[in-house]
């Protein structure tokens, strides 16, 4: 077992490490202008800097804040929401158009309006992420309740399970693995949309560093906070929503444990 994760580790890394190495010989090789990318080395150093005048960490936490606080917000709303379009046809006949248009709307086209709304700062970059997780995770919601067996829910209640049982043991649990894997894909857009609502609407923030940096032509840190942005995104991927997926479908049946 323990062999078989290094190996993947390892397969997984090695792109990155040749793609590290051929920048780290062919920049300088090719005498490239900083102002059009930089050395490796250049953005080691911009790391190093940002550590240690704390403004890297400044901008993660305010960006990994933002999503968290938009995505607790949109899974509070979208889980019971999606549920009761799952269980309702009335409901679900009625949202389903309205969802089908906002979901191609979610994310990035909300960032002028919410900063008409919210201003400029946490409030509408927080809704620009709630909007980017909240009609996923609501239309795969409403599809895991759907994938549950009508036979199943009535012998549920014909054992006696009142609305709360209901909700809790059975229907809950049967959209989980679904919920799931639409928070998995609304955070890769909600991540996406984060960036982009940073670079326009507040003053701190990984998007805000990149677009600052652009008007000084610091290449350096751009490149620096493009990197910091895909590893977090990897970070947060493998090691938090890929494991819960992985052992949420594992719990009710749907893979076996390897």
């Amino acid at each position: 077992m323990m062999l078989r994760r290094l190996s993947s580790a390892f397969w997984f890394g090695a792109p990155f490490i040749v793609l590290l190495i051929l920048w780290a010989v062919f920049i300088p090789y090719f005498d490239v202008n900083p102002r059009l990318f930089p050395h490796l080395s250049s953005v080691i150093q911009a790391g190093i800097e940002g550590i240690e005048d704390g403004t890297l960490i400044q901008h993660i936490s305010a960006s990994l804040l933002r999503v968290a606080v938009g995505t607790v917000l949109a899974l509070l709303i979208a889980i019971p929401l999606g549920i009761a379009m799952g269980v309702s046809p009335i409901v679900s006949s009625f949202l389903t158009p309205l969802f089908r248009f906002f979901s191609v709307l979610a994310g990035i086209a909300w960032i002028p309006i919410a900063t008409l709304w919210f201003g400029y700062g946490f409030g509408a970059i927080t809704f620009v992420i709630f909007n980017a997780v909240f009609f996923i995770v609501t239309y795969n919601t409403l599809l895991g309740v759907s994938t549950i067996p009508l036979q199943v829910r009535n012998a549920a209640a014909s054992l006696g399970a009142g609305r709360w049982a209901m909700l809790t043991e059975v229907l809950l649990p049967g959209a989980l693995p679904n919920i799931v894997t639409g928070i998995r894909t609304g955070l890769g857009f909600a991540w996406r949309g984060l960036i982009a609502a940073e670079m326009i609407a507040t003053n701190v923030g990984l998007g805000y560093m990149l677009f600052v940096a652009r008007d000084f032509y610091r290449t350096e840190v751009i490149v620096l906070g493009m990197i910091v942005i895909g590893v977090l995104w990897l970070l947060l991927d493998r090691l938090v929503l890929a494991p819960i997926e992985r052992a949420t479908i594992e719990r009710w049946g749907m893979v076996q444990r390897a």
